[in-house]
């Protein structure tokens, strides 16, 4: 079984209930007897900013929740803490200088880590460049 962690952005193209055009990018790399997609605890949260920001009504919420109830969730552990720490001090960009990658990128890069399974992102320029990570992407 293949594993792979979806980005936020590639798992809300993915929600039924709200289309997007690019879903169809990324449906041959979720979709698949040997596939297995997750999302980390932060694209829960990430998803509810979104909700709250567009102010998505009730209905648009209870489809969220059953879809993220059908979801499984890498949950926050030890670990995941270990590698967010381990890739947040290692980043540096070629002048020496400490990379900055948004906080929320970082902590679903180090849930993909300390898993070993690729993570599927629409925006790849976010996550290149960091120790361990697989990116797949259809972004250009």
């Amino acid at each position: 079984m293949d594993w792979v962690l979806l980005d936020t952005n590639v798992f809300s193209f993915l929600l039924p209930f709200r289309p997007d055009t690019r879903a169809e990018l990324y449906r041959r790399h979720v979709e698949g007897a040997n596939r297995f997609a997750v999302i980390s605890f932060v694209t829960v949260a990430e998803l509810y900013v979104l909700a709250e920001r567009r102010k998505w009504g009730r209905p648009s919420v209870s489809d969220l929740e059953a879809h993220l109830s059908a979801v499984v969730v890498v949950p926050y552990d030890v670990d995941i803490c270990r590698t967010y720490a381990r890739l947040k001090t290692s980043l540096r960009n070629p002048s020496g200088s400490a990379r900055v990658i948004e906080s929320n990128d970082l902590w679903i890069a180090a849930c993909a880590v300390r898993h070993a399974i690729p993570l599927i992102t629409h925006n790849r320029r976010h996550f290149e460049g960091i120790p361990g990570l697989t990116i797949i992407s259809e972004a250009p």
